[in-house]
């Protein structure tokens, strides 16, 4: 590991993304166990959140009490696997912004394709964390984040639930200034731009489609 790549080391984390690798997870429970290690990894990714206080009263005194400071955080999810991870961050963080940003990876060059983006106004002056189950190629993240910067954001993170060394290579070439958290670095990317040994396509598995 280093600034730019956070591998989250939590047995919790490894015990879930263990059930999540059998190919014989059902749809149900690839989906539930996605939500519970996003809950997790959301917990390590903001951890350095910036902290004020306010008065408040508990039922015996009045005291200062820590509270987040600043504008609320803005989860964006890459359509359509992004879902699953939000999901469970926006459990954790129900007052978070959300935005969506649609993103198909052409499947003879590898090369992200946007077709939808959805994003708070003031995307600019909050913190956002960008979100996809998978960063393989890294394209679609390089694309997306690439397309945020454009319209003002400029504390960003990405967040996943596995990487390939070729992704974070990619990612850290492309946006040295953007870090990644991940639960898992796999080995490589095979000839068709899967993380191996991985774990399928997550949208698929998430959703139950092929």
């Amino acid at each position: 590991m280093d600034a730019h790549l956070t591998v989250v080391d939590h047995p919790l984390i490894k015990h879930k993304l263990t059930l999540m690798r059998r190919k014989t997870a059902s749809t149900q429970k690839f989906r539930s166990l996605l939500r519970e290690v996003a809950h997790l990894l959301t917990y390590e990714i903001t951890r350095d959140l910036e902290l004020t206080t306010e008065e408040i009263e508990t039922p015996l005194e009045t005291m200062q009490a820590p509270v987040l400071a600043g504008k609320k955080l803005c989860f964006v999810s890459i359509l359509r696997a992004g879902n699953g991870l939000l999901e469970g961050m926006v459990e954790l963080m129900p007052s978070a912004r959300v935005g969506h940003i649609g993103m198909y990876r052409d499947p003879d060059t590898l090369e992200a394709v946007e077709y939808y983006c959805k994003m708070p106004d003031d995307i600019g002056g909050r913190p956002v964390i960008v979100v996809d189950p998978m960063l393989a190629t890294g394209n679609s993240a390089i694309a997306s984040i690439e397309h945020l910067k454009k319209i003002g954001a400029t504390n960003l993170r990405f967040l996943c639930l596995l990487a390939s060394p070729e992704g974070v290579s990619a990612m850290k070439q492309a946006h040295p200034d953007v870090p990644v958290w991940t639960a898992a670095l796999d080995e490589r990317l095979d000839e068709h731009g899967y993380i191996r040994p991985g774990l399928g396509d997550a949208g698929d598995r998430m959703y139950g489609t092929k």
